[in-house]
């Protein structure tokens, strides 16, 4: 059985990485990676599904233990990605989605460099400052902010393994799936089994 892809997506704010990972997992060809965290659970929010709740203390012990392929604060309370959950998935052959920010993405890399790394980009800076606008959450102010963060976080495109513009959802959609089949068609993992079974039949 071939082993599963960790499949890691990033970009900035209001280029539709959330709607992209909600599109790719309506196919259930994805498990979505569960985050552990420190802050208490929302109404409705159950443990092990929405996330692990765990206490400080447990948390600062999972990542003293390596238990975590990495970790952050935000806002006051810790998240992080277990790592036997993930591997555990891998190993059966699933293929595991992690939606997360550039830092937690380059941790990633390093803790399991055979992830794999998509950068989702704008179509232009002037298009995410509509998307933005277009949310009615934030003051014109704020989306000035957004935008200039926007394009220093752009510069860590090279820390990825690809990059896709989502102009239209459908296409991203669909490089994403063609980047996993790709990923799913390289030589390597596996690639021993295969070639003794050609071996055993001669």
């Amino acid at each position: 059985m071939q082993k599963g892809r960790l499949i890691v997506i990033s970009g900035p704010s209001g280029t539709g990485k959330g709607t992209i990972c909600r599109e790719l997992l309506k196919s259930k060809d994805l498990d979505l990676s569960i985050s552990m965290t420190t802050r208490a659970p929302r109404s409705g929010e159950i443990d092990g599904v929405h996330y692990y709740f765990v206490s400080r203390e447990e948390f600062a012990e999972t990542v003293e233990n390596g238990g975590l392929l990495e970790h952050a604060e935000i806002y006051g309370n810790f998240y992080g990605t277990p790592r036997a959950a993930v591997l555990e998935r891998l190993d059966k052959g699933r293929d595991v989605l992690l939606e997360i920010e550039m830092d937690g993405a380059v941790q990633v890399k390093k803790s399991y460099p055979d992830a794999v790394l998509i950068f989702i980009l704008p179509p232009s800076l002037e298009v995410l400052k509509k998307r933005l606008t277009g949310r009615g959450t934030e003051t014109p102010e704020q989306i000035e902010t957004r935008t200039s963060r926007a394009l220093a976080e752009i510069h860590r495109i090279y820390d990825y393994d690809y990059s896709i513009i989502n102009d239209r959802l459908e296409d991203a959609v669909s490089d994403v799936r063609t980047i996993i089949r790709a990923e799913h068609l390289k030589v390597g993992s596996g690639s021993e089994q295969l070639v003794r079974q050609y071996e055993e039949e001669k």
